[in-house]
Order: structure tokens, then C-alpha cells, then sequence
């Protein structure tokens, strides 16, 4: 298989995008517009008719290029409508141009170097109340809490208003990265890709927000908030619910961007999820060009 490493000026936007949209492990981070907002200098490795496409997530510092894995992107790597076995990842990795990387690899992109790192899938094929026979009783609990607190949800936030009560719920949020997330959920409304969901209180008080990106078959929780009224009335089970409810007996996938974080972890799998790992490349990573991940 020939690769060939593309400058970002010389990717055939066309050719990337319909490879993703047809890849049988698609996300919609690897996507042309999105890598444009949370990776501008984004440049690619690609096979023959873009058959097999890899984007590589370019930054520089002291005029050193280098990759990372960018925010709000929890996964990228090797994507494709055909088999990609390990000797194929292996391939393109051997093919990235630059020394130093860190890079979250798709989870149809086994390697056995990489780093685990654990995410989890709810598939939404089955009706609703054979889905909700998996619910753990934590989360039964927790629904009857946040029904009981008369908590209603909606499903067509304003950017202005769910930005707004993100900033001011998520105060350690970087700063630099605002603009970056503003960007992308204008773009991903345009695109008809993203959808921002909010929870009110019955005095109609925004106490919790989704972010969600919604292409092809899979449904990825992208940004969640509560506030601490929300946390108490156990809001955002109600609002997953309220998905789970609203896409069952569809043949899509609700991806929780999975957690190491114990209590995090427990929240997706209490709604029936299955672990889905992903796998994390590291290569040279000194001090002065660390960078971090998405979540």
C-alpha cells in the first residue's frame, strides 16, 4: 500500500469527507470542518483514492512541528469503509513525518503499542423499555429523582444561552480553548451535526446542558454541565434518558467519550454501555511540546 503524506492545502476536502462519512468506524471529529476549527493546520496521511485516510493533528512550538491530540477530540486515527487490521495501522504509523506525537488512535484501530484507554457505547437498535431493563438501579433511582423534581427538557438551546451557562458553571475551562468551542458549535449547527439540549427546573432555572454531536449512526455526548441544583436533582440522567428514549429502536450508537474517572465511568455504564477501548500512541513527548488531550 502506497501513503502519502498531504500538506493540508493539497487534501481533497471531497474525497476526505466522503471516506468518513462511509467509514464503518466514522466519527465526526475526523470530519473536514471540525478538524479545520480544533486543528487549522491539520495535514493528512493517505492510500491510494483515499481508500485509507489518517489526519494528523499538527501544532508547532519553537518552530518545532509536532503532533497532538486536539480538544474536544476524544478519538482520530486510521479511518476507512474496509477492514483495517493491525499491519495497516502499523503501516501509517511508520509513515507519520514527525518525531515527536501524541495521538488517540479510533477503536478499529488496534495496535499493540499503544496505550488502553477506556470508552463506552450504548447501541439504541433495541425499544426503549427493553433498554431501560439494563439500567442499573442507581440510575432508576436517580430518573425517578429528577422526574419527581419536575424537570423538563428542551432540545433547541440557543448557543448564546448554553455557552453562556458552561462558562459559568466551568470556570477552569482554558480560556484560549473558548473561542475554539464557540466555533465548533456554530459550525456543528450549520452542519446539522450538533444538537444543545438543556434541563429547567419547574421555575424554568437552566440547571444542566448537552452538547452532542448526531452524524451517521452515532450519537456522541460531547459537552456535558450541571450546575450544583442540577447535580442535586440528578439532571443529566434525565436528559440521557431523554435520548435514549427519543433514538430506541434506532440503528445508532450513543457514544459516552468513556471516563477513567470511577464515579464517571459508573454514570455511562448504569445506562447499559459497553466498553469500547481506544488506544493512545506516544512518541518523544519532552517537556516543552506536551500537550493535552480532549477530556
Amino acid at each position: 500500500m502506497q501513503i502519502i503524506h498531504l500538506r493540508n492545502k493539497t487534501i481533497d476536502y471531497n474525497r476526505w469527507d466522503t471516506c468518513i462519512a462511509q467509514a464503518h468506524n466514522h466519527l465526526t471529529y475526523a470530519f473536514s470542518w471540525y478538524l479545520d476549527i480544533v486543528s487549522p493546520e491539520w495535514e493528512a496521511l493517505v492510500s491510494e483514492d483515499y481508500e485509507y485516510i489518517m489526519p494528523l493533528p499538527v501544532k508547532s512550538r519553537y518552530g518545532i512541528p509536532y503532533l497532538v491530540q486536539p480538544v474536544l477530540t476524544q478519538q482520530l486515527g486510521i479511518f476507512s469503509k474496509k477492514t483495517i487490521n493491525e499491519k495497516i495501522v502499523e503501516e501509517f504509523i511508520k509513515q507519520i513525518p514527525y518525531f515527536s506525537y501524541e495521538l488517540n488512535l479510533n477503536e478499529a484501530n488496534f495496535y499493540v503499542k499503544a496505550l488502553i484507554f477506556p470508552n463506552f457505547i450504548l447501541s439504541l437498535l433495541h425499544p426503549y423499555d427493553l433498554l431501560r431493563k439494563a439500567f442499573s438501579k442507581n440510575t432508576k433511582r436517580n430518573l425517578d429523582k429528577a422526574l419527581k423534581s419536575k424537570l423538563t427538557v428542551e432540545s433547541d438551546l440557543s448557543v448564546e444561552t448554553f455557552l453562556s451557562f458552561y462558562f459559568s458553571v466551568e470556570k477552569n475551562f482554558l480560556s484560549p480553548k473558548e473561542p475554539v468551542l464557540e466555533k465548533l458549535i456554530h459550525k456543528g449547527i450549520d452542519e446539522k451535526a450538533l444538537t444543545l439540549y438543556g434541563v429547567y427546573d419547574e421555575k424554568q432555572e437552566l440547571i444542566a446542558g448537552l452538547c452532542v454531536l448526531n452524524t451517521g449512526n452515532r450519537i456522541t455526548y460531547l459537552l456535558p454541565v450541571s450546575n450544583p441544583h442540577g447535580k442535586e436533582a440528578s439532571a443529566m440522567f434525565l436528559l440521557i434518558d431523554t435520548i435514549i428514549r427519543n433514538e430506541a429502536g434506532k440503528d445508532k450508537l450513543l457514544d459516552f467519550e468513556g471516563s477513567r474517572i470511577e464515579g464517571v465511568a459508573r454514570l455511562y455504564k448504569g445506562f447499559g454501555a459497553k466498553y469500547h477501548p481506544y488506544y493512545i500512541l506516544k512518541k518523544f513527548r519532552p517537556s516543552f511540546l506536551i500537550g493535552r488531550s480532549s477530556r
